[in-house]
């Protein structure tokens, strides 16, 4: 019987992280809870659930890499585990997803990472939710990247000396890329994972979340833009069209020929409408193509974000939204 480890990562999730401890049943040697400045009870709720306790020192940035790190630490000691499973705080276990996880892995050991189907406990309370349930369901098969939730091989993770920590977001696509030039392969099954509580129910968390997703992206594409696999470069040129150049064209025509420069604008709903219909036309799908394209602003920003700081030469800050 392999030994399975879990890393739990989480701030301040309060009845998320009770309900995430108790749907990982018995299925694990070892759990480990790592705790990024909570204080709502986080801690002592984890140790009263039987998980070792990692509090991560305040004095550094957060960031989902460092903790996850820091679970890898904690496993170095005692016996290895062979593979562990991430969760973050806010997700509960599907009680069959480990034995189909471990018998995938067991028979293909070319494959590093395996993950499953991530949805939304929620979806109703929120287009957000909806959207971020629509974002989970990706194509099964072999993949290029994994989530947050996933079961890894353990020797892997030695080999790639875990996640980037000086990445504030996308430090799971980055870490696969590494396993993959490696040799390794990453898998999507057709099998539930985790029920995932992303609790965004305003504006102003979906605006945010956008705007880390911009800024993994200019980091991606910094870090590895240049090699083979041209990480990130895709979506940052998505982003500079849609949140950038567009509105540039618009303003500089609007001194050039007047008013009418205005008609550039009907590319915004031409652009909902094609995401639209390509996502299948229903209400889910028209919700979904209009915050992809509105998000592209918010995006853009999370660029800025990152060119910022990289000129200041300061540390990335997590950027949330919750």
């Amino acid at each position: 019987m392999a030994d399975i480890a879990a890393v739990i990562i989480g701030r301040n999730e309060g009845a998320r992280l009770v309900a995430c401890l108790a749907s990982l049943g018995q299925d694990f040697a070892r759990i480990v809870y790592v705790d990024s400045g909570s204080t709502d009870g986080s801690l002592k709720a984890a140790q009263d659930a039987g998980a070792e306790v990692v509090a991560l020192d305040t004095g550094r940035p957060f960031t989902a890499a460092r903790a996850r790190n820091a679970g890898i630490e904690a496993l170095k000691t005692g016996a290895s585990p062979d593979f562990v499973q991430f969760i973050d705080g806010d997700c509960m276990l599907d009680p069959g997803w480990i034995a189909t996880a471990l018998d995938f892995l067991v028979g293909a050991p070319e494959v590093a990472v395996v993950c499953g189907r991530r949805r939304e406990r929620f979806p109703e309370n929120s287009i957000y939710n909806r959207l971020c349930d629509a974002e989970w369901n990706t194509p099964i098969g072999e993949a290029r990247a994994c989530g947050g939730d996933a079961l890894m091989r353990w020797e892997v993770l030695m080999a790639v000396d875990g996640y980037n920590p000086d990445l504030i977001a996308g430090e799971e696509p980055e870490m696969c890329l590494r396993m993959r030039r490696l040799g390794w392969k990453i898998w999507r099954l057709d099998a539930e994972m985790t029920l995932h509580d992303a609790a965004i129910l305003r504006f102003g968390q979906f605006w945010k979340r956008a705007r880390r997703g911009g800024y993994a992206y200019a980091q991606g594409a910094a870090m590895y833009g240049r090699a083979p696999e041209r990480h990130g470069v895709a979506g940052v040129r998505r982003i500079l069209i849609w949140g950038a150049v567009i509105p540039v064209l618009i303003v500089f025509g609007l001194v050039a020929i007047g008013s009418l420069a205005l008609v550039l604008l009907a590319v915004y709903p031409l652009q909902v409408a094609r995401i639209a219909r390509r996502k299948g036309g229903t209400r889910g799908a028209w919700e979904q193509a209009s915050l992809l394209t509105v998000g592209k602003f918010a995006e853009l920003q999370g660029i800025g974000d990152y060119l910022w700081r990289r000129w200041q030469a300061r540390d990335a800050e997590l950027i949330e939204y919750k």
